[in-house]
Formats: C-alpha cells, structure tokens, sequence
C-alpha cells in the first residue's frame, strides 16, 4: 500500500533566495526531474546527507577544496606541458659524420655512453619524435 503525503509550498518572490528556488523549478530539465515533486525530494535528499556528512566530518569542505584545487593546478600544468611539447621542434643539424671507432664492449667504454643513448632514444620515441 502506498502512503503519500500532500504539502505545500510558499514561495516569497520578494525574497532573494525564494525567488531563486521558483527560477530553478520553472526552468529545470524536465527529462531528468519529471515534476516538482521529484526535483524537490533530490534536493532535500542533496542538502540534508550533505548536512550530516558534514556535522559527522568538519573538516570534510576543506579536504575537497583542497583536492579541486589540486585538480586544477595539475590539470592547468598538464595543459601548459602539452601545449609546450607541441610547440617544441627538434632538429638536427645536417653535419657529415666522421667514422669513430666503435668500443666492442661496455667494458672498454665505461657502459655509460651507449646507456645514455639508449635512454634518449626511448625519450624520443616516447614523445613521438
């Protein structure tokens, strides 16, 4: 059996807020919110769990500033990275190349050189370039 209760709802229009809340229910999105009802009840649902997670946790608000603020201090760094790397040409200047002779082991060379070659090779592939 259901049980349905009927309230009512008065809305000053000379009250900012009140006049705020009527703007919201004249112009919500009537594919998500099929009436009234159910645009009010997913609000008081909203505010009220919001309210006790927050009587329950103070320090709750500051935590997710801080973490949108991060969000967008990485997301402002990763769009300036990548605007970057795409304004970056690398070239390589066209100079006849005298043959070396080449260590045969790593032992003869230390290892470092052909390490760092092959770490910047990977670098380069990695960016595409």
């Amino acid at each position: 059996m259901r049980k349905i209760i009927n309230t009512n709802i008065r809305l000053d229009l000379s009250r900012q807020d009140d006049r705020q809340a009527y703007d919201y229910l004249l112009h919500m999105d009537r594919k998500q919110f099929k009436s009234y009802t159910r645009a009010v009840v997913a609000a008081l649902n909203v505010f009220f769990s919001r309210q006790e997670k927050r009587q329950a946790d103070p320090y709750l608000e500051t935590r997710e500033k801080e973490d949108r603020f991060l969000r967008q201090v990485l997301d402002t760094i990763n769009s300036g990275v990548r605007q970057g790397m795409s304004q970056v040409q690398v070239t390589v200047p066209m100079q006849p190349v005298s043959p070396v002779a080449e260590p045969t082991t790593k032992e003869e060379s230390g290892g470092a050189d052909s390490e760092n070659y092959e770490i910047a090779e990977a670098f380069l592939k990695e960016m595409g370039l």
